[in-house]
Protein backbone atom coordinates (compact mmCIF):
# COMPACT_ATOMS: atom_id res chain seq x y z
CA UNK A 1 0.00 0.00 0.00
CA UNK A 2 2.89 2.42 0.71
CA UNK A 3 4.19 2.08 -2.85
CA UNK A 4 0.76 3.09 -4.14
CA UNK A 5 0.72 6.19 -1.90
CA UNK A 6 4.22 7.16 -3.08
CA UNK A 7 3.20 6.74 -6.72
CA UNK A 8 0.06 8.82 -6.20
CA UNK A 9 2.10 11.52 -4.46
CA UNK A 10 4.60 11.47 -7.35
CA UNK A 11 1.75 11.80 -9.90
CA UNK A 12 0.28 14.74 -7.98
CA UNK A 13 3.70 16.43 -7.83
CA UNK A 14 4.17 15.94 -11.59
CA UNK A 15 0.73 17.43 -12.23
CA UNK A 16 1.54 20.52 -10.16
CA UNK A 17 4.98 21.03 -11.75
CA UNK A 18 3.55 20.52 -15.25
CA UNK A 19 0.70 22.96 -14.55
CA UNK A 20 3.03 25.62 -13.20
CA UNK A 21 5.47 25.25 -16.09
CA UNK A 22 2.61 25.49 -18.61
CA UNK A 23 1.19 28.56 -16.88
CA UNK A 24 4.58 30.28 -16.84
CA UNK A 25 5.31 29.59 -20.52
CA UNK A 26 1.75 30.41 -21.57
CA UNK A 27 1.67 33.74 -19.69
CA UNK A 28 4.95 34.82 -21.30
CA UNK A 29 3.83 33.83 -24.80
CA UNK A 30 0.44 35.50 -24.34
CA UNK A 31 2.11 38.78 -23.30
CA UNK A 32 4.26 38.58 -26.41
CA UNK A 33 1.25 37.94 -28.65
CA UNK A 34 -0.53 40.96 -27.18
CA UNK A 35 2.37 43.16 -28.31
CA UNK A 36 1.37 42.25 -31.88
CA UNK A 37 -2.12 43.68 -31.31
CA UNK A 38 -3.75 40.24 -31.19
CA UNK A 39 -5.14 38.02 -28.50
CA UNK A 40 -3.80 34.45 -28.25
CA UNK A 41 -6.80 32.95 -30.05
CA UNK A 42 -6.55 35.40 -32.96
CA UNK A 43 -2.86 34.60 -33.24
CA UNK A 44 -3.56 30.84 -33.18
CA UNK A 45 -6.13 31.12 -36.00
CA UNK A 46 -3.87 33.32 -38.11
CA UNK A 47 -0.86 31.07 -37.54
CA UNK A 48 -2.94 27.97 -38.44
CA UNK A 49 -4.09 29.54 -41.71
CA UNK A 50 -0.58 30.71 -42.56
CA UNK A 51 1.02 27.32 -42.00
CA UNK A 52 -1.82 24.97 -43.02
CA UNK A 53 -3.76 26.98 -45.62
CA UNK A 54 -7.48 27.62 -45.89
CA UNK A 55 -9.55 25.91 -43.20
CA UNK A 56 -13.28 25.23 -42.89
CA UNK A 57 -14.63 27.44 -40.10
CA UNK A 58 -16.23 24.36 -38.52
CA UNK A 59 -12.84 22.66 -38.09
CA UNK A 60 -10.73 25.55 -36.79
CA UNK A 61 -11.90 25.15 -33.19
CA UNK A 62 -10.73 21.57 -32.86
CA UNK A 63 -7.37 22.37 -34.48
CA UNK A 64 -6.56 25.17 -32.04
CA UNK A 65 -8.46 23.69 -29.08
CA UNK A 66 -11.19 26.32 -28.94
CA UNK A 67 -14.93 26.02 -28.48
CA UNK A 68 -16.67 26.35 -31.85
CA UNK A 69 -18.91 29.16 -30.58
CA UNK A 70 -15.89 31.40 -30.12
CA UNK A 71 -14.57 30.87 -33.64
CA UNK A 72 -17.15 33.15 -35.26
CA UNK A 73 -16.18 35.99 -32.93
CA UNK A 74 -12.45 35.50 -33.56
CA UNK A 75 -12.90 35.22 -37.32
CA UNK A 76 -15.03 38.41 -37.26
CA UNK A 77 -12.24 40.27 -35.41
CA UNK A 78 -9.54 39.07 -37.83
CA UNK A 79 -11.76 39.92 -40.80
CA UNK A 80 -12.26 43.45 -39.42
CA UNK A 81 -8.47 43.77 -39.24
CA UNK A 82 -8.27 42.58 -42.90
CA UNK A 83 -6.07 39.66 -41.86
CA UNK A 84 -8.43 36.95 -43.09
CA UNK A 85 -11.46 36.55 -45.33
CA UNK A 86 -14.37 34.16 -45.44
CA UNK A 87 -14.58 32.21 -48.69
CA UNK A 88 -17.55 30.07 -49.69
CA UNK A 89 -16.80 26.48 -50.66
CA UNK A 90 -17.64 26.11 -54.37
CA UNK A 91 -18.83 22.50 -53.98
CA UNK A 92 -20.78 22.72 -50.70
CA UNK A 93 -22.81 25.80 -49.77
CA UNK A 94 -22.86 24.72 -46.12
CA UNK A 95 -19.08 25.12 -45.80
CA UNK A 96 -17.22 28.41 -45.44
CA UNK A 97 -13.45 28.61 -45.36
CA UNK A 98 -11.25 31.03 -43.48
CA UNK A 99 -8.50 32.26 -45.77
CA UNK A 100 -5.52 34.38 -44.78
CA UNK A 101 -5.29 37.60 -46.79
CA UNK A 102 -2.12 38.99 -48.34
CA UNK A 103 -2.07 41.54 -45.51
CA UNK A 104 -2.40 38.67 -43.02
CA UNK A 105 0.47 36.77 -44.66
CA UNK A 106 2.70 39.82 -44.53
CA UNK A 107 1.75 40.42 -40.91
CA UNK A 108 2.64 36.85 -39.85
CA UNK A 109 5.84 36.89 -41.90
CA UNK A 110 6.85 40.09 -40.13
CA UNK A 111 6.16 38.89 -36.58
CA UNK A 112 6.74 35.12 -36.68
CA UNK A 113 10.56 35.12 -36.64
CA UNK A 114 10.55 37.28 -33.49
CA UNK A 115 7.81 35.10 -31.99
CA UNK A 116 9.79 31.91 -32.64
CA UNK A 117 12.96 33.47 -31.23
CA UNK A 118 11.19 34.56 -28.02
CA UNK A 119 9.78 31.05 -27.52
CA UNK A 120 13.25 29.64 -28.10
CA UNK A 121 14.58 31.99 -25.40
CA UNK A 122 11.91 30.73 -22.98
CA UNK A 123 13.02 27.15 -23.64
CA UNK A 124 16.78 27.83 -23.47
CA UNK A 125 17.08 26.38 -19.98
CA UNK A 126 16.74 22.90 -21.50
CA UNK A 127 19.39 21.30 -23.71
CA UNK A 128 18.43 19.97 -27.14
CA UNK A 129 18.35 16.42 -25.72
CA UNK A 130 16.19 17.51 -22.78
CA UNK A 131 13.75 19.21 -25.18
CA UNK A 132 13.52 16.01 -27.24
CA UNK A 133 13.02 13.97 -24.06
CA UNK A 134 10.36 16.32 -22.71
CA UNK A 135 8.58 16.35 -26.06
CA UNK A 136 8.50 12.55 -26.24
CA UNK A 137 7.39 12.12 -22.63
CA UNK A 138 4.63 14.72 -22.87
CA UNK A 139 3.46 13.28 -26.18
CA UNK A 140 3.36 9.81 -24.60
CA UNK A 141 1.35 11.14 -21.67
CA UNK A 142 -1.08 13.10 -23.83
CA UNK A 143 -1.69 10.24 -26.27
CA UNK A 144 -2.23 7.73 -23.47
CA UNK A 145 -4.90 9.99 -21.97
CA UNK A 146 -6.55 10.59 -25.36
CA UNK A 147 -6.70 6.82 -25.96
CA UNK A 148 -8.60 6.33 -22.67
CA UNK A 149 -11.52 8.49 -23.82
Amino acid sequence: MRIMEAEISQSLKLFIVLSRAYRSVNENVNKLIQTYGLNPTEFAVLELLYHKGDQPLQQIGEKILLASGSITYVVDKLEQKSLLARVACPSDRRVTYAQITEQGKKFIEDIFPDHAQKIHELMKELTADEKDQATELLKKLGLSIENKK
